[in-house]
């Protein structure tokens, strides 16, 4: 009799269980396919070994299931892209982003806010009369100048903004210095609001150029980054690093963009709302990328591919998993006036 009531308790909540990750499957748009336990033990074991490598935790076991099913579901789109993406220069690989939905991909607004931009270009910038092929070089890599600090990672925090305008001070900084110094995103995060970036809630490089204008930020050991804001602001007693402003690139201009990277690290906004972006692994990439800008990253270079593409080398702030260590290698010189992804829509950079 108590083995027939443990089983029945068994049942039951094994129905209830069921019925719990069909109504969430419903309310995500899957089949109950898409989430019965047990279905392909592989897939569970590499789903759980991914897991413990990203630190994911899911607050009930219906969400877990739910995101496994997009786990199975990515990981087949990266092996498919892979396996039939010959001549398309780029791959995929299975990220840090991998449980997350199409739609998510689409949605998600990694820190780039629709405010009101600070400089209205003119069409003049510092380097605007330097915008032929033949007088820039044909490749550049700051980081092999040693102005580039290691890549970061913003994580849960919507602050690329921070990250963007971060590394091209630290670009300019060692540029006129010699010294390559990782300055704090986090004295962004807490300080910079008077210009109207909001912190772990959105903002522009080009509001964060403002700020260090006028008071310079400290180093990442003196103000560490914390992922979040912490509702205070903590200035240094000296800045670690100064600009004296900051110019906007003419939008629009991919040649004008050219020859800015050729002269500094230069922060710029780019759609990164696809699939394909997030699951970027490696190659020039030439997909689809969404149809708004949400996030911003730093150009730190360009060069040409064997097979001749051109691309930009844009440092991410997702860290190391991402990309090609951080990095991604993005087709230039688009038929787009806008730069593939958008990224030539409004790039600004700090002076000093």
């Amino acid at each position: 009799m108590a083995s027939f009531t443990c089983c029945g308790q068994c049942l039951w909540v094994g129905t209830l269980l069921l019925c719990l990750m069909a109504s969430y499957a419903a309310s995500r748009h899957l089949t109950p396919a898409d989430v019965v336990p047990g279905e392909d033990m592989s897939m569970e074991e590499r789903h759980k070994q991914w897991i413990a490598r990203h630190g994911r935790t899911y607050k009930d076991e219906a969400e877990k299931m739910h995101r496994l099913a997009l786990f199975r579901r990515n990981v087949e789109y990266v092996e498919s892209f892979n396996r039939d993406g010959g001549g398309r220069g780029y791959k995929l690989t299975v990220n840090q982003f991998a449980d997350l939905s199409e739609e998510e991909f689409t949605t998600s607004n990694y820190g780039l806010r629709s405010l009101a931009d600070v400089t209205a270009p003119t069409g003049a910038f510092s380097y605007s009369n330097n915008i032929s092929d033949q007088d820039l070089p044909s490749y550049k890599d700051w980081r092999e100048e040693g102005a580039v600090t290691e890549v970061k990672n913003q994580r849960s925090c919507g602050c690329c903004w921070a990250f963007a305008a971060v590394a091209a001070t630290e670009g300019i900084t060692q540029i006129q210095t010699g010294k390559l110094i990782s300055l704090s995103e986090q004295q962004l995060v807490d300080c910079d609001t008077a210009t109207g970036n909001q912190g772990c809630d959105g903002g522009l490089a080009a509001r964060a150029f403002l700020y260090i204008e006028s008071n310079g930020l400290t180093t990442e050991d003196e103000y560490p980054y914390q992922a979040e804001a912490s509702g205070r602001c903590a200035l240094a007693s000296s800045a670690a690093a100064t600009i004296t402003g900051h110019e906007i690139v003419t939008p629009n201009n991919e040649q004008a963009l050219l020859s800015a990277v050729a002269q500094q690290p230069v922060a710029v906004r780019i759609a990164a709302g696809s699939q394909d972006f997030h699951l970027y692994g490696g190659g020039v990439f030439t997909g689809g990328c969404g149809s708004q800008t949400n996030h911003a990253v730093t150009i730190v270079g360009y060069g040409t591919a064997a097979d001749g593409i051109k691309y930009w080398i844009a440092k991410n702030s997702w860290g190391t998993d991402w990309g090609e260590d951080g990095y991604m290698r993005i087709q230039r010189d688009s038929e787009d006036e806008r730069g593939i992804c958008l990224l030539a829509t409004y790039p600004s950079y700090p002076v000093a």
